[in-house]
């Protein structure tokens, strides 16, 4: 038993020596050096892409499930992700997670290695469609969760059928964890109704939707009114990860406009951000699609930038602190406001956006027992941060 440790250790070096003789030996034409650059002043470690149109030349001789990624003067092997946005059976991108110091540069090398296996994690982006409670459609990382609901949800709701959920608002699942909770909690929802509304020690489920836009669903405002869609109708899962998640949801035409909608949300590893892209079309002229955060009981502090493109509400859920945003380019948004009502679930920050046919925004929330944020000024940073993140993404390039 003495000697457990010391051939686990001799195992390590030499599996890494394996990958070093095996790069080592590799020529030029087998290699690729990849540099990712960062020009903002702060610390990145973010999903990134390469087409697989810039990557054709080197795959041509080779399988892409034996292509690996490792970052320059390092032998660990980073986790990789193929995605197909069209479905048509060919990945379109290769995606890896790069990381970069403020104001710097990162390379990376792509190998080809058929043998070393790219261990597995628990710390995913993940999502799904949840038949088993109503049609849910969840999704995670590493950092938070959310759901939005489904038809069968929408039926029982509107048949009487207690715990079902009519809303197209967005539902926020508060984690304190970095691994993946949303098979584990609905499985326990399942022998136990209600598992996820109290916290087991991994995060729970407090935040209360309703007929609200949640923390980035939409509507259309209109005299001092929003107007909204009823649950999703279909739903397609794109990628389930390990490092993005993409699903598209569709909408039955809605409001006096006939208005169709169809969303594709994207959820990267380690951001507190969902992606939102829509795609409308309409029988007649929408005024505006307003995208909101619900206030609850209004005794939350609301903080409209439009300047920078962020809005944020931060307010105070079982004795602890929440704070839920949205980010989007100033270009597209008309005007903000924060509107209050008596009314349950009307109370929402709205930001009115121009009409168009598309929209792309970001929606996203940080919890203080995730030890993410502690104040409305770290979360006014994050949400700051998030802005420059977008109008400056990480500059991949293949070093020639």
């Amino acid at each position: 038993m003495k000697l457990s440790c010391p051939l686990i250790l001799i195992k390590s070096y030499m599996l890494m020596a394996l990958i070093a003789i095996s790069c080592n030996n590799q020529t030029d034409k087998e290699k690729l050096y990849i540099q990712v650059k960062n020009e903002l002043g702060f610390h990145r470690k973010e999903v990134v892409s390469l087409t697989t149109q810039k990557l054709k030349n080197f795959l041509q001789n080779t399988k892409v499930a034996h292509l690996r990624i490792m970052k320059e003067g390092t032998t660990d092997y980073l986790r990789t992700q193929w995605i197909d946005y069209d479905q048509d059976g060919t990945p379109d991108e290769l995606l890896f997670q790069a990381d970069v110091a403020a104001n710097s540069t990162s390379n990376y090398l792509i190998v080809m290695d058929s043998t070393a296996v790219v261990p597995e994690s628990e710390i995913v982006a993940y999502s799904r469609l949840v038949p088993e409670r109503t049609d849910d459609y969840t999704w995670e990382n590493d950092k938070v969760a959310f759901r939005t609901y489904g038809p069968t949800g929408q039926k029982e709701a509107l048949e009487g059928v207690p715990g079902s959920t009519l809303s197209s608002g967005i539902d926020l699942w508060l984690k304190r964890t970095g691994k993946t909770i949303i098979n584990k909690w609905y499985a326990e929802h399942q022998k136990t109704p209600g598992y996820y509304h109290i916290d087991h020690g991994e995060g729970y489920d407090p935040y209360h939707v309703g007929g609200s836009r949640g923390t980035g669903g939409i509507g259309i405002y209109e005299k001092d009114s929003i107007y909204v869609s009823q649950n999703f109708t279909e739903s397609r899962t794109i990628a389930d990860g390990p490092l993005r998640t993409v699903f598209e949801l569709d909408y039955a035409p809605w409001s006096n406009y006939g208005l169709n909608e169809t969303k594709r949300i994207t959820l990267d590893l380690g951001s507190n951000f969902s992606k939102f892209e829509i795609v409308f079309s309409s029988e007649k002229e929408v005024p505006n699609i307003a995208i909101g955060i619900t206030l609850h009981e209004n005794k939350g502090q609301s903080r409209l930038n439009q300047q920078e493109g962020w809005y944020r509400h931060w307010e105070t859920i079982d004795s602890t602190n929440l704070g839920e945003g949205l980010v989007i380019a100033p270009s597209v948004v008309d005007t903000a406001l924060v509107r209050k009502s008596k009314i349950p679930d009307q109370s929402n920050l709205l930001v009115i956006t121009k009409p168009k046919n598309n929209l792309t925004y970001y929606a996203g929330f940080a919890w203080e027992l995730s030890g993410q944020v502690s104040s409305e000024e770290e979360w006014d940073a994050l949400l700051s941060q998030q802005a420059k993140i977008i109008a400056n993404p990480l500059e991949v390039s293949i070093k020639e």
